[in-house]
């Protein structure tokens, strides 16, 4: 029985992009300015805050701030696993707008059309 590296069971192309996320927690609980890791077409990878209370499966509305705050991303994503450092969230729902923008974020750090029109394929289905 051979056993997948999950690098290969992944359908989405991680980009290690270093930019600051607001993320908000039933419209109570906050914490601006986390850290992401990286980003794909279907969610991110962010610094664990030290005051992090959140479970899995909880969804958040998650905001990423480009260009200084002058361009956003915002989406709905669901804790999808935490360790001792980082929180991965995939993406439940993201706006026309905001898939634009990290549709192109993703297609400059790819350098592969290929590779980007299957990754948006794998999101649509």
């Amino acid at each position: 029985m051979s056993t997948e590296s999950s690098n290969e069971r992944r359908r989405f192309s991680r980009i290690p992009f270093h930019i600051e996320a607001n993320i908000t927690f039933n419209a109570s609980i906050s914490y601006p300015g986390c850290e992401v890791i990286d980003v794909s077409l279907n969610g991110l990878l962010i610094t664990k805050p030290a005051d992090w209370t959140g479970q899995q499966s909880d969804s958040h509305s998650i905001t990423l701030l480009l260009e200084n705050g002058l361009t956003t991303i915002h989406m709905q994503a669901a804790v999808a696993h935490i360790d001792e450092t980082s929180i991965g969230f995939i993406c439940e729902h993201i706006d026309l707008t905001s898939i634009s923008h990290l549709k192109r974020l993703v297609e400059l750090n790819l350098g592969d059309e290929n590779l980007l029109q299957r990754e948006l394929s794998a999101l649509i289905h």
